[in-house]
């Protein structure tokens, strides 16, 4: 495999390697000279302003877009302000930063999205240098201005804005400045001639970094490392000093030999790197400067730009793209020359066993006499992750799985995963898709980020088969992607509304997870209103529908779903969305093509809106329910005359309904009211508001029997309920002589049983004897019962020869009745031979 190590480079105890990712799809015509390029981060989009200082109205600045291979997104000339840096989020958004301070966000499609400013004393001092940074807040941005002071916004999506302290001595922009990261806390480190600082929220301070003396001259140019661990400074004698970003520990010191600062500085280290190096670029020159004060030169024959990623370098030429990075360590032991590492060994015994040679089972062997086997299979799957190329990660997988073959115990998930992973790779490398990620980077960057990406440049149909192929639910693979397909198809101007609506139903379908009213929302932003209703059609749910609906001010529409829904909320939602909408006439029509909506409405209004239920029925020509209406509100009224004149408002109402017998119940009502105001008056009874029955009983109670006579005699109230009436009242006030004149005014209408009864009730027995005699022969026997006489029940019991009624008096006698029980029992044998 002595390829593979050909454009390996030695650094130290490590190698480092260029690995060639793509030939540039972009046509450059003057290259990267005169450009403000700005790379995305793992794999990122790139952004070109070619010659960002023009300012001749009729040739202004071009803004290009392009894909990590070099494929054109957009490009757009520039017409705002002159721009100062450029920038990517970690959302893939474009950062534009101008001289006024004046920061512009754009989406990876060139659109513009929104703008902020970092401050008003910006305009006038002009912003010198910016810089665009990642903290664990965000996306940040960092400014120095004319006056020589600095700005900080930690996240852009959460505008903050901090003035850091003046800088001793420091007249316009520093000699070099970088962003640092340190403990949840954004600080910036600058150097103005010899002297190094430290500014953070309330301080200046001066510093000195370890083993930096002064004979290594003014610092010029700085660099941190991409997790703001390490920091790089570069001098004007040509010497490289490493160490720990916190200045606290120093890794090496080098010397170039270049007195020149270099055109860029960026840190090439991985994670678990066993030797962390700094790339510098002059004109004509690529220096690798490890820890270990070894170099690696590599000759520079375009202008480039480095960009630092996680594991490693990109370089971007006008004709090509490469990868430096430091070959992982499980790599170096599996294609170093004359390598006996576990996987070395199983990768011959593989391309052994492929010529069909006995080598292989040697080789194999050796493995196991070591019990090293697993390691290899282990050694190999891990390498394949980290290699580029396709045939190389083929014959360490083919080796892992023939090694694999030989082992009992060994779980294959390591092995599944990672070939699921790098075929998801191999996809997004490809040059139409360009997005260059190591397995680390993916790894880092998670698996649902790549979906987002893929989603976000609108590589739909890859992201559902990446989503398909590794089993993603629903919800988080697939429907997402289809939720955001549908999101940028309705925004399509050349297609109909209707072919719209079909497509994204026919692809969409009951996916689970996608909700389309969140397409029509989408729609409806985009000023097809129309679309939006044929979309919010195919949503299942009402309620999420109506809210919509009522945004596009379509309300007889939500009306109609929300009443088809049969949720009353959500129709109780939507009249008080019409009601606060609509004038009143209108929204009274509105509820009237609704029965179900008015009905609901109507007792809504029962409960809170009194008088807005009156005009309902006036609208209606309702008279029954304004009667009924009128009726109800009289009883809240205190004021006599007030009731009367609703109750007058009633009768008017029934009589126009036609319904007498409602019309003459509430005149009724009204002379009872009259009649009883005269006797508060007169007697201070305090009957008003009572019913006619409570009244009666009231005026039996305070003896007025006239009165209440009146009252039975105009009101024509049945007999028996007043006769109930002034039994009950006579005998409550154990007046038992009026009782007995009123049993003999005239034949009961009730029988006298309920007198016998009503007396006893007042433990009377005397009284009730009076009037046993006076009940009917089918009542005797509960008479004699209810005043304990034994023998007067059975006397009438027998002469009636009644067999349930003689039962009913053994049932009440005890054995000391023995006389009436024989009686009982003669007559009951006597009647059953009969």
């Amino acid at each position: 495999m002595a390829f593979i190590t050909a454009n390996w480079n030695p650094l130290g105890e490590a190698f480092y390697r260029k690995t060639e990712l793509y030939d540039m799809c972009w046509n450059l015509r003057d290259g990267l000279r005169d450009c403000l390029v700005a790379a995305a981060p793992y794999g990122g989009p790139i952004a070109l302003l070619r010659e960002p200082h023009r300012r001749s109205p009729s040739s202004r600045p071009q803004l290009e877009i392009y894909s990590a291979s070099g494929v054109a997104i957009t490009s757009f000339p520039w017409k705002s302000g002159p721009v100062v840096q450029l920038g990517w989020t970690v959302c893939d958004e474009l950062l534009c930063i101008q001289e006024d301070g004046s920061v512009l966000i754009y989406d990876l499609f060139g659109s513009f999205k929104r703008h902020f400013s970092m401050g008003q004393e910006v305009v006038q001092s002009q912003v010198l240098e910016a810089k665009v940074f990642h903290s664990p807040y965000g996306t940040g941005v960092a400014i120095v201005t004319g006056s020589s002071r600095f700005t900080l916004a930690t996240n852009i999506d959460d505008l903050k804005l901090r003035r850091l302290p003046e800088v001793p001595g420091l007249q316009g922009k520093p000699s070099c400045w970088v962003v640092l990261t340190q403990d949840r806390q954004t600080k910036v480190l600058l150097s103005n001639g010899p002297e190094l600082y430290i500014l953070d929220n309330t301080s200046c301070t001066a510093v000195c970094p370890p083993g930096f003396g002064p004979q290594a001259g003014s610092i010029v140019h700085m660099s941190v490392s991409f997790s703001y661990k390490y920091l790089a400074l570069f001098t004007d004698t040509g010497h490289l000093w490493t160490g720990s970003s916190h200045l606290q520990d120093k890794l090496s010191e080098v010397d170039t030999k270049k007195m020149t600062p270099p055109k860029q500085m960026v840190w090439c280290r991985r994670p678990k790197s066993q030797q962390p190096s700094v790339v510098l670029m002059w004109d004509r020159l690529l220096l690798v400067a490890g820890v270990c004060n070894d170099t690696i030169q590599f000759p520079v024959e375009d202008q480039c730009v480095l960009v630092g990623e996680l594991d490693g370098v990109r370089i971007i030429s006008s004709t090509n793209q490469e990868l430096l990075q430091e070959v992982p360590l499980v790599c170096q032991d599996i294609f170093k020359i004359a390598s006996m590492a576990p996987g070395a060994l199983l990768l011959e015994a593989h391309r052994e066993y492929e010529k069909s040679s006995q080598k292989a089972d040697e080789y194999l062997r050796e493995i196991k006499e070591q019990s090293m086997l697993g390691e290899a299979v282990r050694q190999c799957v891990e390498a394949a992750g980290h290699e580029y190329d396709t045939n190389t990660q083929k014959s360490l997988l083919r080796a892992a799985s023939f090694g694999k073959c030989f082992l009992t115990d060994f779980s294959p998930d390591a092995f599944v995963s990672t070939c699921r992973e790098l075929r998801v790779l191999n996809a997004v490398r490809e040059s139409s898709v360009g997005l260059p990620l190591t397995h680390t980077q993916f790894k880092q960057m998670t698996l649902q980020v790549l979906i987002d990406r893929l989603v976000y440049r609108q590589f739909y149909p890859l992201a559902i088969e990446i989503c398909r192929y590794l089993k993603i639910p629903d919800y988080q693979g697939v429907s997402r992607v289809l939720k955001h397909w549908a999101s940028c198809k309705v925004q399509q101007k050349d297609l109909s509304d209707e072919a719209i609506a079909r497509a994204v139903c026919v692809k969409v379908g009951d996916s689970p997870g996608v909700s389309y009213s969140h397409i029509a929302a989408k729609a409806y932003e985009c000023g097809r209103t129309e679309l939006a209703i044929k979309l919010l059609d195919f949503e299942a749910r009402s309620g999420e529908q109506v809210p919509l609906l009522l945004k596009m001010k379509r309300s007889q529409l939500a009306l109609s779903k929300a009443v088809e829904s049969g949720d009353t909320d959500l129709v109780y939602t939507v009249v008080t969305y019409l009601k606060n909408e609509m004038n009143r006439g209108d929204f009274f029509m509105t509820l009237r093509n609704q029965p179900v909506a008015l009905s609901l409405y109507r007792q809504f209004c029962k409960l809170q809106e009194q008088d807005t239920l009156k005009d309902l029925y006036n609208q209606d020509d309702d008279h029954q329910e304004l009667a009924n209406y009128y009726v109800t509100a009289s009883y809240r009224e205190k004021r006599l005359e007030s009731r009367l004149s609703l109750l007058q408002s009633a009768v008017d109402e029934y009589n126009k309904a036609k319904n007498e017998f409602a019309a003459k119940a509430t005149e009724d009502e009204m002379r009872l009211l009259r009649f009883q105001r005269k006797l508060d008056d007169e007697k201070g009874a305090g009957l008003l508001g009572l019913s006619l029955q409570a009244t009666m009983e009231a005026l039996l109670a305070l003896g007025l029997h006239k009165q209440a006579e009146q009252l039975y005699r105009d009101f024509r109230v049945p007999d028996k309920r007043y006769w109930w009436l002034k039994l009950k009242s006579l005998a409550e006030k154990e007046e038992w002589e009026e009782l007995e004149k009123f049993s003999k005014s005239k034949k009961s209408p009730i029988g006298y049983l309920a007198f016998v009864e009503v007396c006893m009730k007042s433990n009377n027995k005397y009284e009730a004897k009076k009037y046993v005699s006076k009940v009917t022969p089918e009542q005797k026997v509960k008479a004699h019962l209810a005043v304990s006489d034994l023998e007067g029940a059975a006397d009438a019991a027998i002469e009636r020869k009644n067999e349930s009624e003689m039962a009913a008096v053994l049932s009440r006698c005890s054995a000391s009745d023995r006389s009436v029980i024989e009686r009982l029992n003669r007559a009951r044998a006597s009647t059953a031979k009969k």
